[in-house]
């Protein structure tokens, strides 16, 4: 507990899913946690054992509008500390001869321009404060190919490499920069990608589960304690790197 006292955070994307569960977890921890997302949380409350979950309405593809949600943080709890870049959508699964402009851009623009905008607009406060956290949500995709969904695989290897980028160009700052790269974890998008797949619900389910050589999918959870510790003093000498958390997905 309190591993993340006296923080403060902001999550995009944390209205479900991992972003929902990394907004509860680092409260509980004991960081002010300021939720950025086009969608309300079910619940925005202030935790028994310390931290607090604030909301602020953010479509992370533009600028102005995350800019105020960092800008609302610092103004409400005089600091920043902690972004989590986790705000993301599949996209279409088309073959990439199909698809079109618009189709491309639109999974551009939330996966790879929302975290563009986060990281930009962190700098300033973080260096106020002396340093800080970033971490990018990328994915197994970021690291893998697959033939499906080619503008969900680009946004999440532009995601791995920016993170690079911007761990060597902020060390000096001690401003951490991590990307994690989860599995198939059991979310709203995993739970309408199998939706898509022409098999019945738990067949779905069970063939995603089995390309995992833990055998199912991940949770939220794990990937928010990841989250967690990367944002933590005990993850003060990383930065640059990649955390797996895929069940030995792309261990084969």
């Amino acid at each position: 507990m309190h591993r993340l006292k006296g923080k403060v955070a902001v999550v995009t994307g944390g209205s479900m899913g991992i972003g929902a569960a990394c907004a509860r977890r680092m409260a509980a921890e004991g960081a002010d946690v300021v939720v950025a997302d086009i969608c309300r949380p079910d619940a925005i409350h202030a935790l028994p054992d310390g931290g607090r979950i604030d909301f602020v309405h953010t479509d992370v593809g533009r600028e102005a509008e995350v800019a105020g949600a960092i800008q609302h943080a610092r103004s409400m709890y005089g600091r920043l500390d902690i972004l989590v870049n986790n705000a993301g959508i599949a996209g279409t699964d088309k073959p990439t001869h199909e698809l079109t402009e618009d189709e491309w851009d639109r999974v551009q623009r939330i996966n790879v321009k929302g975290v563009f905008f986060g990281v930009k607009h962190a700098i300033a406060p973080m260096r106020e404060a002396g340093g800080g956290s970033i971490i990018n949500l990328s994915s197994i995709y970021g690291l893998v190919g697959a033939a499906d969904v080619p503008p969900y695989h680009a946004s999440k290897g532009a995601v791995r490499l920016m993170t690079k980028t911007d761990a060597l160009l902020y060390a000096k700052d001690r401003i951490r920069v991590n990307s994690i790269h989860p599995g198939f974890i059991r979310t709203p998008m995993v739970e309408g990608y199998v939706a898509g797949m022409d098999v019945e619900e738990a067949e779905g389910f069970q063939a995603i589960a089995a390309l995992h050589p833990l055998g199912r999918l991940g949770t939220p959870d794990e990937i928010a304690w990841c989250a967690v510790f990367l944002a933590s003093d005990e993850a003060s000498f990383i930065t640059g790197a990649e955390f797996v958390v895929d069940g030995g997905y792309t261990a084969r």
